[in-house]
């Protein structure tokens, strides 16, 4: 496994990175097998220590989590026991989803725009009715079960996600609803 460990203007010892590798080898050994790489990001904010961990797993999911403390050891150690919370959870999906997919997953590629605020007084007289585009990106939409799109937005801690649902392969999106339930939206199904 791929490990990217780095801190926001601070510095990270040896001693820490390998820590948390071996920590996170640990972890993930004992739940999903097969990870890619990881990514951690040690921060640090007047005396409190952030850890924000994220794992790719060959089966195209993700898994994130966050640890704070007072230490920089106990943030990370925070962050690992979320994940391993996280990897738990799923472990039997997680299993099932390497036996059952032959090939791994597909991303196709879309772009991601950030558009800039407006107010609607200043838009109307400038540019009319477009708002301004002020970054443009690469997005990778993945091809999978409305099952694995609901289990990777818990995984990644997010709140919504647009995937190509492998029944069909029209664009779906789930996201987290304000009730904390899990919504989807299928065009296709659209009346």
């Amino acid at each position: 496994m791929r490990y990217q460990i780095s801190g926001k203007q601070i510095d990270i010892g040896e001693a820490l990175q390998t820590h948390v590798q071996s920590e996170l080898n640990e972890v993930v050994e004992k739940y999903a097998q097969r990870p890619t790489d990881a990514v951690i990001i040690f921060s640090r904010m007047a005396h409190e220590y952030t850890c924000e961990a994220m794992i790719h797993l060959s089966t195209g999911l993700n898994a994130s989590a966050k640890g704070r403390a007072t230490e920089i050891y106990a943030a990370f150690e925070a962050a690992r026991e979320k994940m391993d919370k996280q990897l738990r959870r799923y472990k039997r999906r997680l299993r099932d989803h390497h036996r059952d997919r032959t090939t791994p997953v597909e991303f196709g590629g879309a772009s991601s725009y950030i558009l800039a605020p407006t107010d609607e007084a200043e838009s109307a007289t400038s540019e009319g009715d477009e708002p301004m585009i002020i970054a443009e990106m690469e997005a990778k939409v993945p091809a999978i079960t409305v099952g694995e799109a609901v289990m990777q937005l818990e995984l990644g801690g997010q709140k919504m996600l647009v995937f190509r649902n492998e029944g069909h392969g029209g664009v779906n999106v789930v996201y987290r609803r304000d009730d904390g339930n899990i919504g989807w939206i299928d065009p296709r199904n659209a009346g």
